[in-house]
């Protein structure tokens, strides 16, 4: 038994995580950031849900970039092969759900 105090998390570098849980092949990660990810496609299914801060998210519908922000509460689901790139504004903190070594 563990409880996480999300907000509290802080990581020594950009997009450092806490793994929570890796259940039947898909982890559960607290992330940290301060900076914007890299441009990338899953190989599986993917839900990132805001819990502190604000992401700006990119992705790619039909060949053209979107962009939508998140905010405290907001989850982002990419279906396989979205691709797709966080950018928050100023730190956030995200849970990721998604395949066992996914990028």
């Amino acid at each position: 038994m563990e409880i996480i105090r999300g907000k509290e998390f802080v990581a020594e570098r950009a997009w450092g995580a806490k793994d929570i849980a890796c259940m039947n092949g898909i982890t559960t990660r607290l992330h940290w950031t301060d900076q914007p990810y890299k441009w990338h496609t899953n190989d599986g299914e993917e839900v990132f849900v805001v819990l502190d801060g604000s992401v700006e998210m990119f992705y790619k519908k039909n060949g053209a970039e979107k962009s939508t922000l998140l905010n405290v509460g907001d989850i982002f689901y990419a279906s396989v092969g979205t691709e797709h790139v966080a950018h928050p504004v100023g730190v956030a903190r995200v849970l990721v759900v998604e395949s066992e070594g996914s990028v």
